[in-house]
């Protein structure tokens, strides 16, 4: 997602919106300061869970995988590797992946070799959904505590290894489980971390977060129309809460209320609350607004952190699987699997 550090503080800025005649409406958030939160009337009554059951462990590991090639971090050798391991555990599963490659800008002129990764279960259904992480490394710890590790690559054992984690694992369990009737298209973007760090962010011209997405969002295939996307960020924090993201609210209401009213029914609101918690700018917005799919950001928000809301190992070298929870895991993972087998 776009994210901005000045002083030590994020600010993340909302995107331009166009809004049915009238006006265009330009917002920001200072995340870890000021942040409207809104509570919901909706009542959910408990229902049971559909589908198999989400093995923590399991994507804990495949997060582990990740990890052990190191940062990966664009065009770096670890970057390269893990981008075949991960395709090749999709192809594992029995699924069908298709790569696209691309030579990006950075915002600094470095050229980026990016790739996104798609893996289709029961690619020849017509009725599909979108599930999408992004498993590139941020370059630079711009946001540790100290200075000195501000040019150190991130780990990114939750912002970026969790989500795929979680993906693969949903692969898994739909293989072992074939009740499931909708197809689902697992896309590993590329490229979101490269954003400006706060020492040049005199070059952030709004567009420098989430190159990947934006490109697959620019040339998607005009057939390709699914019901709706659901995007993974930083989904295995300790202490992690998923209030109901901005953007999403605003693209995407219906999926935001079937997610989180699913997430009560099935005894996982402690980890959604029926709250906003803000805006950002993320691999969903070009989703929304390029591809015209809708969808939804499930993404972390530690409204009390005083370093960001990203939560306190946010792009520092502290984002590590020391601080990866398989409870928080597990509430987005079962999470997802009900709401993919509760598609007919």
């Amino acid at each position: 997602m776009r994210k901005e550090i000045r002083n030590g503080i994020r600010r993340t800025r909302l995107a331009t919106l166009s809004v049915v005649a009238a006006a265009t409406i330009v917002a920001s958030c200072a995340s870890c300061k000021s942040v409207t939160k809104q509570k919901t009337d909706e009542q959910t009554d408990t229902i049971a869970a559909v589908g198999p059951q989400f093995s923590a462990d399991s994507a804990y590991a495949y997060a582990a995988a990740q990890c052990a090639f190191g940062p990966r971090t664009m065009n770096s050798d670890a970057h390269d590797r893990c981008g075949e391991w991960i395709a090749e555990k999709f192809r594992s599963f029995g699924l069908t992946v298709t790569t696209q490659d691309a030579q990006l800008r950075g915002y600094d002129g470095t050229t980026l070799r990016s790739r996104n990764i798609t893996a289709s279960f029961h690619p020849e259904r017509q009725e599909r959904i979108l599930v999408c992480a992004h498993w590139d490394s941020r370059p630079w710890a711009d946001n540790d505590p100290d200075e000195a590790n501000h040019r150190t690559p991130v780990m990114a054992a939750n912002d970026g290894a969790s989500g795929v984690a979680v993906m693969l694992e949903l692969a898994r369990a739909l293989t072992r489980d074939s009740s499931a009737t909708i197809g689902v298209d697992f896309i590993c973007f590329d490229a979101e971390d490269w954003g400006a760090p706060y020492w040049d962010s005199h070059l952030d011209d709004g567009n420098t977060w989430a190159l990947g997405a934006t490109h697959w969002a620019e040339n998607k295939p005009a057939d390709y129309n699914p019901r709706f996307g659901v995007l993974l960020d930083m989904v295995g924090g300790e202490g992690a809460r998923f209030y109901q993201e901005g953007m999403s609210r605003y693209y995407a209401p219906e999926i935001v209320n079937k997610v989180w009213s699913a997430a009560h029914q099935i005894g996982y609101g402690s980890f959604f609350p029926m709250q906003e918690g803000g805006s950002v700018t993320d691999d969903h917005l070009p989703l929304n607004e390029k591809a015209q799919i809708p969808t939804i950001d499930i993404i972390a928000y530690y409204p009390d952190c005083p370093t960001s809301s990203f939560g306190p190992t946010w792009h520092t070298i502290n984002d590590t699987m020391d601080h990866i929870s398989t409870a928080t895991l597990k509430a987005v993972g079962q999470l997802m699997v009900h709401i993919i087998y509760s598609e007919k």
